[in-house]
């Protein structure tokens, strides 16, 4: 299956599904966490990796931030355009950016890098298009949850949620899902893959954290406080070589 077919047949899908202002975990869960984020200093420039129908760089734009976002998936960039006619929104995919080196002092990959085959040329691609000093700021799928998309949840004998699988950690692999309509793949890698990746590129590790929900509905609450669903990173891109080592 082409991830940018997947995405292309799932892309009205995905647009009803979050409608203007993203689904639930992203208004309760990430999105407050991200903006914590970005409002620690002043950033200028953002570059939005798998940018989708554009809602985050809509996000970023309100915060003074000028933005510009990428995503393969055309149906997708059709919205953005739509909603935000002045935006720069743009047909690329990851692991190829067409910017100059040292472009955006703050590259963003929202929940993007689970589609991406090439992650490692992805990130490569990122800390080349930062400015020294710059931010690469990265909401993923922890590794239990994509460990676990093949098996997820089992139930007790009542019905209860009993116990979280995970099988083939250390495999990298894809693994088809579907929910709302909606039907793609999503990778899998174990954390050192992504640790030692964003290292090799030179990126030191600023903040990290597993998001939890604001929102006051225990049974929302619940799913992701069992099991680690999400993990936000942000990655430094040094001012110097010298402040590599």
């Amino acid at each position: 299956m082409s991830q940018h077919v997947g995405w292309e047949s799932s892309a009205q899908a995905w647009i009803d599904s979050n409608g203007d202002e993203g689904d639930r975990s992203r208004r309760y869960v990430l999105d407050p966490a991200v903006l914590r984020r970005l409002k620690t200093r002043a950033f200028t420039t953002a570059l939005d990796v798998g940018c989708g129908e554009g809602r985050f760089c809509r996000v970023m734009q309100s915060l003074g931030i000028k933005t510009v976002g990428i995503d393969p998936t055309k149906a997708l960039l059709g919205v953005a355009r739509e909603r935000d006619p002045d935006g720069d929104y743009r047909c690329e995919s990851a692991e190829n950016l067409s910017f100059s080196d040292a472009s955006f002092e703050l590259v963003i990959s929202y929940l993007s890098l689970i589609d991406i085959p090439d992650f490692r040329a992805a990130i490569a691609e990122m800390a080349r298009v930062l400015k020294p000093g710059g931010l690469l700021l990265v909401v993923n799928l922890t590794d239990f949850q994509t460990a676990g998309m093949s098996k997820g949840w089992r139930l007790s004998w009542r019905g209860a949620l009993k116990e979280f699988a995970i099988d083939n950690y250390s495999i990298e692999k894809p693994a088809l899902v579907e929910w709302s309509g909606i039907k793609v793949e999503n990778w899998h890698r174990p954390l050192d893959a992504y640790m030692q990746t964003y290292l090799g590129a030179g990126l030191r590790l600023n903040h990290y954290e597993h998001p939890m929900p604001s929102d006051e509905n225990a049974q929302f609450s619940a799913k992701y406080r069992r099991v680690p669903w999400f993990n936000l990173m942000e990655w430094a891109k040094p001012e110097t070589a010298g402040d590599m080592l």
